[in-house]
């Protein structure tokens, strides 16, 4: 694992794989397989997650609040305007 938080060789966070594993009950062998990663890659990848849970959980909200605070102050895309039209909003 990197300072970044990913599985190096494959560049995935460790928060994505902790999420997938957690929050969506994916096994450990169906995220390996996913990603073509080793089965000790992803143990890792939680291993790691458990260690710093609370860093790892605090700065992955963080980025979901700069996300919707962006989503919110951002002016409507034209695709978005269009699909407003048609909906007569």
């Amino acid at each position: 694992m990197s300072k970044e938080s990913v599985i190096t060789e494959h560049r995935i966070a460790v928060a994505h794989i902790a999420e997938m594993y957690l929050k969506m009950g994916m096994s450990i062998e169906e995220i390996a397989g996913k990603y073509d990663l080793q089965l000790a890659s992803v143990h890792a990848a939680m291993t790691y997650y458990y260690d710093r849970r609370e860093e790892i959980d605090r700065r992955t909200a963080e980025s979901r609040a700069i996300v919707e605070e962006l989503k919110r102050n951002s002016p409507p895309s034209p695709l978005q305007e269009k699909l407003r039209a048609i909906r007569g909003e």
